[in-house]
């Protein structure tokens, strides 16, 4: 019974409307379009009015109805009447959606939107006799896709390849609706162009609904492009708006050929000598860097043993002087790529010296000693004898020869444009004549105490080297303490006892001459004598003396002094004694004593002196 209800009532409803349509309207307005994001709330209006004023209904019936996907047929999710509001039961939308109405109209909510709820929503009002209307409104759901991902090929791409070739591809995953994917290169976007640029683009529908875009760049690159910042950019739609998120950008690898090429000396640094290890090394433009060949310009079909992009001459030599090449491998056959450079071994010879080894020179000649060394750079030449410089220059002029001219003579040959190339050589000069003793003198005078022992030394220089003897005469004890010679000088030492006045003569002599020193020794007696007084010495003793007579004089006072006592010495045993007593007064009282004067003097001299005996006494 309440299915016929159901059922008869719209057909009842409908007859109705038909009926009265003809005098009576409903105005319905309702958006085109709702946008919502994924997940948010959608609110669609549903305004209505009736056209004749005078007669209100008094019966409004609201249905809201939405449109399947991909199918025509309307399933009704909302009835409202004067009396009842219902949400359809068993739908996508049961307990999803709200709806309020007021006199102005009617709002569905829709709670929790998802990406199947982008449908056509209808709004249906039926007031009867007042008439009826509908309309409808697309709801249109957005969800922004995550953010792309670009991937550059890792590879290297040559830019021989005739068609374009996978430079990048970048993807943008879960968006609603499909996002659009742009390319970029270097900032600026680019355009299909057929042989140039093409852009494959893979749509997938993701199970869930959301769509990924997966883009792939096809380029033909060029050598410029091996700087060039390769990026892509995803736009997608949001309620209301477009909006776009960039990519990072990334950077290929291209591979061109060599079109210029350099060659360079990597070591040793500033100029090279012979014996130096040297090493040559070639750069090209080419990507990835090729391998080289090297030669000589004097030898072009010769090709040097040789490392990649390096060359290395070990002890090189003045033949190793040349113009030097590099080739790469990768060149295409009609460019000449090279690069090269000048290579320049220095060299210095072994220094020649003239005269040869030895020369034997003279007294009072005159020597020109040269010194010369063939080099590649400019040399400086110093002269050298025992440690001291005697000279500068190739030439050494050696004047008026003597003794102090023999020696080695040392030449230093040095560049000092590059101070490790330095040589040397040397010349000993021999100076030959007669003895020539060593000192100013010829005759020495000397005196000395007799009984002594003196030294006397004869040096003399020559060549041939003299010998020396000696001729001594006032002196039998005389021995040789010291006879040494070298090269050029002869050295002996006697030690003569002086006896009396005593004459020597030192002969030095060679094949050449021979030379006389004469000494004179004068003996001088030896003379004994006191050692003189002191005044210090004399000071202590009159010291000591004064001290000991002192304490004898105590003694004997003391002596006297006991015997006085004891009687032994009677008072006035040697002379008459007399005291005259005069008329005094209390204060005045004369005391009168006479002895010997001779034996009271002899007594005091006895005992100052301290009994002292003479010499005849001792």
């Amino acid at each position: 019974m309440s299915f016929l209800h159901g059922a008869f009532l719209p057909i009842f409803l409908h007859v109705c409307l038909l009926s009265w349509s003809v005098w009576a309207k409903v105005e319905l307005t309702m958006d085109e379009s709702a946008e919502v994001y994924l997940g948010d709330v959608a609110e669609i209006p549903c305004q209505y009015s009736f056209t004749d004023a005078k007669n209100e209904p008094s019966f409004v019936m609201i249905q809201w109805f939405v449109r399947a996907v991909e199918n025509t047929s309307r399933m009704r999710i909302f009835y409202s009447d004067d009396s009842q509001q219902m949400v359809d039961n068993n739908t996508d939308y049961s307990g999803r959606i709200e709806v309020t109405s007021d006199q102005q109209g009617s709002r569905l909510i829709i709670q929790d939107v998802q990406l199947n709820d982008e449908r056509e929503f209808f709004c249906q009002v039926n007031g009867l006799a007042a008439g009826n209307a509908e309309g409808k409104t697309h709801l249109r759901v957005f969800a922004p896709p995550q953010a792309p991902v670009i991937e550059g090929v890792t590879s290297g791409i040559s830019v021989t390849n005739e068609m374009p070739s996978k430079v990048a591809s970048c993807e943008a995953r879960n968006g609603f609706p499909k996002p659009n994917i742009t390319w970029y290169r270097n900032g600026m976007p680019l355009m299909s162009a057929p042989g140039h640029v093409n852009m494959l683009t893979l749509v997938t529908r993701e199970s869930s609904g959301f769509s990924s875009v997966q883009s792939t760049l096809e380029y033909k690159v060029v050598k410029e492009d091996k700087d060039a910042r390769f990026s892509c950019e995803v736009s997608f739609f949001v309620p209301g708006a477009i909006r776009t998120t960039e990519s990072h950008s990334v950077n290929i690898t291209v591979h061109y050929p060599t079109t210029m090429a350099e060659l360079w000396k990597e070591s040793p640094q500033g100029l090279v000598k012979e014996g130096d290890t040297v090493e040559l090394r070639c750069q090209g433009d080419g990507n990835p860097p090729p391998p080289f060949v090297f030669n000589r310009e004097q030898e072009l079909d010769v090709e040097l043993e040789s490392s990649g992009d390096v060359l290395i001459l070990s002890s090189v030599t003045r033949k190793d002087s040349g113009i030097y090449q590099c080739r790469p491998l990768d060149a295409t056959d009609s460019s000449d790529v090279k690069g090269e450079m000048q290579l320049t071994v220095h060299y210095l010879d072994p220094a020649v010296v003239v005269p040869k080894d030895s020369e034997v020179m003279f007294k009072g000649e005159n020597l020109m000693a040269s010194c010369n060394a063939l080099s590649s750079l400019k040399t400086t030449t110093v002269w050298y004898k025992d440690g001291k410089q005697v000279g500068r220059g190739n030439t050494l002029p050696l004047r008026d020869a003597d003794y102090e001219t023999s020696g080695e003579y040392i030449c230093e040959v040095t560049v000092p444009s590059l101070p490790a190339l330095h040589t040397r050589g040397s010349v000993h000069i021999i100076v030959q004549g007669g003895p020539q003793l060593v000192g100013p003198e010829q005759e020495v005078q000397l005196e000395e105490a007799a009984g002594r022992m003196v030294n006397l030394s004869c040096e003399a220089q020559g060549h041939p080297l003299p010998s020396i003897s000696w001729n001594i005469i006032g002196s039998q004890n005389w021995v040789e303490v010291l006879n040494k010679a070298n090269e050029h000088m002869a050295h002996s030492v006697v030690s003569v006892k002086v006896t009396s006045d005593v004459s020597a003569q030192c002969n030095a002599s060679n094949n050449m001459g021979t030379e006389v020193k004469a000494f004179s020794i004068k003996a001088i007696p030896r003379v004994t004598t006191t050692a003189p007084f002191s005044p210090a010495e004399g000071s202590g003793v009159i010291i000591v003396v004064i001290i000991l007579s002192l304490l004898l004089l105590a003694f004997l006072g003391s002596v006297i002094y006991f015997l006085h006592k004891k009687g032994k010495i009677p008072c006035g045993r040697s002379g008459k004694q007399e005291i005259t007593k005069e008329k005094s007064t209390k204060d005045d009282i004369v005391v009168e004593m006479k002895t010997n004067t001779k034996n009271e003097e002899a007594v005091l001299l006895k005992a100052v002196n301290g009994d002292k005996k003479g010499p005849n006494d001792q």
